[in-house]
């Protein structure tokens, strides 16, 4: 146990540094673009559903692909929404590049870093792939909007077991341009089958801290404290990895963790989960 918390100790030591060299490379001076959400409507017609924050009120607008541009909000705001429909465009390329442009009531401009949104691939012979696509898009926000469980393996004493487990983001904490945010705090209930009944319920409360990486979405360590509120309650360290994106919404992940009780000997465990995490639907603090 001590080794791997010292292991876990020393994977924050270092991504911290690396954070924290990239914070300094933003400039303080120019209004930051904190993108909350983006993607295209697969079915037709294609709609880019544009909503970002800003650090002052601003007017706004986007730039795609470099030629299109469009007015996102006309007055000073800080909340910025736009939908705007595709239908006439033409892009070069299924990955669309865009960019952000704000101006302060001091008449200062600033630009956005580089985003990019995926163009759905139409197939105008089956519109069974398109339907298909749309119940995919709506299983995950059933996902996370009702409360599908994420599946987990645990090993506990020697033995197996199989758990479900949900995890509701409540807080996250956005700066820096970034595309998720720097870090979040979460709720989980899980349930582990075949244990005793007063070991099968546990509550966690945790913050989970978000690396983003060039080759793949995020590292993320985290900390929880949890109960079975029956007396059993603990310190569980964690790490996930996302691996891709969903309609530049949802993002699959996996997700190891350790759970144990301070000073109690045997009462260590581990699980092992698979998930789809999304911050869309959580309160936002800019920091």
């Amino acid at each position: 146990m001590k080794k791997l918390l010292f292991y876990l100790s020393l994977v924050l030591l270092v991504l911290s540094s690396s954070s924290m060299a990239q914070d300094e490379s933003v400039s303080g001076d120019s209004t930051e673009v904190f993108l909350i959400d983006s993607f295209i409507t697969p079915e037709l017609p294609h709609t880019f559903r544009l909503t970002f924050y800003t650090s002052d009120s601003c007017k706004s607008r986007v730039v795609m692909a470099g030629k299109y541009e469009f007015i996102v909000s006309s007055n000073y705001a800080e909340e910025h929404k736009a939908e705007i429909d595709l239908t006439d465009l033409e892009f070069d390329s299924t990955d669309i590049p865009f960019v952000v442009y704000v101006e302060n009531k001091d008449g200062k401009t600033s630009r956005s870093e580089d985003f990019e949104v995926a163009y759905p691939v139409d197939n105008q012979a089956s519109e069974v792939q398109q339907g298909g696509s749309s119940l995919l898009m709506m299983c995950c926000f059933g996902g996370v909007i009702f409360g599908l469980p994420s599946p987990g393996y645990v090993t506990w004493g020697g033995k197996s077991y199989f758990s479900l487990t949900k995890e509701i983001p409540i807080l996250s904490l956005v700066t820096n341009n970034y595309k998720y945010p720097v870090g979040y705090f979460s709720v989980e209930y899980s349930y582990i089958f075949q244990l005793i009944q007063e070991e099968r319920n546990f509550l966690r409360f945790g913050y989970k801290h978000i690396f983003q990486l060039p080759y793949l979405e995020y590292v993320s360590p985290g900390i929880n404290v949890f109960t079975n509120l029956g007396g059993f309650n603990g310190i569980s360290p964690e790490l996930s990895v996302g691996f891709f994106k969903l309609y530049d919404i949802f993002t699959f992940y996996t997700k190891y963790r350790y759970n144990f009780k301070p000073g109690q000997a045997g009462s260590d465990f581990h699980e092992i989960m698979l998930g789809i995490y999304s911050g869309f639907f959580t309160f936002h603090l800019n920091l």
